[in-house]
């Protein structure tokens, strides 16, 4: 059985994990950490992880950027490996964790989804076999109305897949509305949508003559992506330190 802290657990994120975690007889929450105790969770909660003294295999963090710090004070201390999913970190932070991961285990990944860290793999394939035939590569992604970033940190990642693939040929274009001149050979743009309650939705396209390939991941529900947070969990548990993603987890 993996023991698991959730850092964050009255967040969003930490109740749809806790919730998942108690269906499955693998894994265990055996304390929480969040700023706020006002949920009855069947584990205790800690809102100063320095205080938290319960044993563990694990840390699956979805909190907020400042937290971080404190986060990484612990795992350094403690040796307990994270799989760290909260974004917006500052570059210092991002240099922390790398430094971090000389010592512990940290996995890091821009989307948790199984699916689309399986679609990343897919992509390097598909890119190899339609680039060089000259099909034109478009990335459409959709969210929410109350998303603020924007492409999504998975448009980019999706894009790089692509890139990696092909030596880094590859220009990054979001807005088209500037300038009149054909679309260049390569180019990869990238278009995003907000509206409604889109929980997220991303779309590849390879565009050739008279053919258009399309590959599509639609989360339904931010349910998606604890399932793969938890999977991250029991795989990371017992590892050497390093730095590793979700594409270690699927293989």
């Amino acid at each position: 059985m993996t023991r698991i802290i959730m850092h964050g657990c009255n967040g969003k994120m930490g109740q749809i994990i806790s919730e998942l975690c108690k269906a499955d007889e693998s894994v265990e929450i055996v304390a929480g950490i969040d700023a706020v105790d006002n949920k009855d969770n069947g584990y205790p909660v800690y809102k100063d992880i320095m205080e938290c003294d319960v044993e563990a295999d694990v840390i699956i963090d979805f909190s907020v950027a400042p937290a971080v710090n404190k986060l990484l004070d612990y795992v350094a201390d403690r040796k307990v490996p994270v799989v760290l999913c909260t974004t917006g970190l500052s570059p210092e932070q991002l240099n922390r964790v790398s430094v971090e991961s000389e010592k512990v285990g940290i996995l890091k990944s821009a989307n948790m989804s199984l699916g689309i860290n399986t679609i990343m793999k897919l992509l390097q394939d598909a890119a190899n076999v339609f680039a060089p035939a000259g099909y034109d590569i478009e990335i459409v992604e959709k969210h929410h109305n109350l998303k603020v970033d924007a492409p999504s940190g998975t448009a980019i990642a999706l894009a790089d897949s692509i890139n990696e693939a092909r030596g880094n040929e590859y220009e990054y274009v979001y807005d088209r509305s500037q300038v009149r001149q054909k679309r260049g050979k390569k180019e990869l743009g990238i278009s995003a949508v907000r509206g409604g309650t889109i929980v997220g939705e991303h779309e590849v396209i390879f565009a050739g003559v008279d053919e258009v390939i399309e590959i599509k991941h639609t989360a339904y529900s931010k349910s998606v992506f604890a399932k793969g947070a938890i999977e991250a969990a029991k795989f990371l548990a017992g590892k050497p330190a390093g730095m590793y993603n979700m594409a270690d987890v699927i293989g």
